[in-house]
């Protein structure tokens, strides 16, 4: 019999209950995930994604979008508001 071992991660609960929703849809537990996820770096000595540093223009973007989360700005209640405002700040 193959000896095995334990694996800690430490992830927030949102992401734990949304990943493990998503993969008891899939029949999958969330050590299956992790064991399918280490297979793959094993099989092909490599990330199964494409991880890249983002350019400045992503940087700014990404804390541009911080920003709003966090003053709670630019809140639609309608798609309609929100494409609206898009397209005004698309002219600017």
């Amino acid at each position: 019999m193959t000896q095995t071992s334990m694996l800690h991660v430490r992830v927030d609960n949102d992401t734990k209950e949304q990943a493990a929703a998503a993969l008891d849809a899939m029949g999958l537990s969330m050590s299956d995930a992790v064991r399918l996820l280490l297979r793959r770096v094993i099989a092909d000595q490599a990330f199964p994604l494409e991880l890249k540093v983002p350019n400045a223009k992503t940087r700014a973007a990404m804390i541009e979008a911080d920003e709003i989360a966090k003053a709670r700005i630019a809140r639609f209640k309608q798609s309609d508001a929100l494409f609206a405002d898009l397209e005004k700040a698309g002219r600017k």
